[in-house]
């Protein structure tokens, strides 16, 4: 009999890592909103639009990353995002003016597409067997989430004892601290005989051609909508409408003290509470169908966050809320990674789930801004909770309709006698 493959894998380790660290950082922007905005006393809409920008960059960068890495090397990639992750938040620490933190997240966000989803996502797929690659995407997936229990309490933390552009420059030190681990990034080339034959373009040209590679593109959206809006605006949000409530609440005994803290702590429950979801997503894709995986998490999505703005706010209900949100939360990802390497296969799996992974970061641009833009006309985030609800619905739908079977190259035509 066959042994079986192992799961862990030096490339699975090395991946998770810099994962980690990757997304701790992106996942505490969150934290500085307050900060930064009372230090110059700008609007809202401007910090977000900073991070709006990071989220779209970041989409715009993941093909592009995953293209490199399969055409450079997948090491060569990692280096030259963490190098451009870092040069972005130094440079944001000296940033006075709205429009330079603008300008400067876009190095933030390519460096993020560098070391993030697209590239470690690929290589780990590559380094795993089939019977582990659903399993090994899902606990390089929750990895991520790990790094976003640890990212928005160790800011607030850090913030505690210094300002936030020394923050930012330990954050830069963090991210060029992960390049250690790249002797371990030595993925084996285990595609087959007929990808390792197909050109980038004819596989690419055969992905836009299908339908459901469109239908897995729009229904990204929503994950990216949703995601970054409580990311970027949650921490924000949960200081001003559980302030009067906050005084002398059942949190303290878990030294929960201030709303500042309460909203660093739910978005650390959402990645907490993500771990586990994101581990049974591998774990339920490799046994049931992928695409009713994902309708049914939108679908969730889409239930927890209507209950949530319609039930009264207390730091229970937001704590409820994280755990709830948080299961769900990067469950799409391997589900969606896994579905493009099923149904295209695994040579150019980077370059694909980069072009799918824009989708999800325009909607991340559109959450993060737009909530924003609201909280400054309105005075609160209501109208982008429900937009949230209505795309999260939308996305559960589209997948239905998603053909899960592999893609073959058409047979090659018959030479005339």
């Amino acid at each position: 009999m066959k042994p079986s493959a192992p799961l862990f894998t030096p490339v699975l380790i090395a991946g998770c890592a810099i994962m980690l660290v990757s997304f701790a950082v992106r996942a505490s922007f969150g934290v500085f909103q307050i900060p930064i905005a009372e230090e110059f006393g700008w609007l809202r809409a401007e910090f977000s639009l900073a991070i709006a920008i990071q989220n779209l960059a970041w989409g715009i960068g993941q093909p592009i990353f995953g293209a490199l890495a399969e055409r450079i090397g997948d090491r060569k990639a990692i280096v030259l995002g963490a190098v451009t992750y870092a040069a972005g938040l130094v440079l944001s620490s000296f940033a006075v003016t709205p429009e330079a933190h603008q300008l400067y997240e876009i190095l933030v966000g390519f460096g993020i597409a560098g070391t993030g989803f697209g590239v470690i996502l690929a290589v780990v797929g590559r380094a795993s067997s089939e019977e582990n690659r659903s399993m090994s995407l899902g606990i390089a997936t929750a990895a991520g989430s790990a790094g976003q229990v640890f990212g928005p309490p160790v800011a607030e933390a850090l913030l505690s004892v210094m300002d936030w552009q020394m923050v930012f420059l330990v954050f830069a030190g963090a991210v060029l601290a992960t390049l250690a681990f790249l002797p371990m990034m030595r993925s084996p080339a285990s595609a087959s005989r007929t990808e390792l034959e197909e050109s980038m373009g004819t596989v690419l040209g055969r992905a836009f051609r299908d339908p459901s590679f469109t239908l897995i593109f729009v229904g990204f959206f929503s994950c990216g909508y949703q995601l970054a809006f409580v990311t970027a605006h949650f921490p924000a949000f949960v200081t001003e409408m559980c302030g009067p409530i906050m005084a002398g609440g059942v949190l303290h005994s878990i030294g929960v003290t201030t709303t500042s803290a309460l909203g660093a702590m739910a978005i650390a429950v959402i990645g907490l509470a993500n771990i586990a979801g994101t581990l049974s997503a591998g774990w339920l894709g490799k046994r049931y169908s992928r695409k009713y995986l994902l309708a049914g998490i939108y679908a969730a999505r889409t239930v927890v966050a209507a209950v949530f703005i319609l039930v009264p706010m207390t730091p229970t209900s937001v704590l409820i809320f994280a755990a709830a949100m948080g299961s769900l939360w990067l469950a799409t990802v391997p589900l969606t990674s896994g579905l493009i390497a099923h149904i295209y296969g695994i040579r150019y799996m980077g370059t694909l789930y980069g072009i799918v992974f824009f989708s999800h970061q325009l909607g991340s641009f559109l959450g993060v801004w737009l909530g924003g833009r609201m909280y400054d006309l309105h005075g609160d985030y209501t109208l982008v909770w429900w937009i949230g609800v209505g795309v999260g619905a939308f996305s559960a739908l589209v997948h239905l309709p998603v053909r899960e079977r592999r893609s073959t190259p058409p047979p090659p035509l018959a030479m005339a006698s």
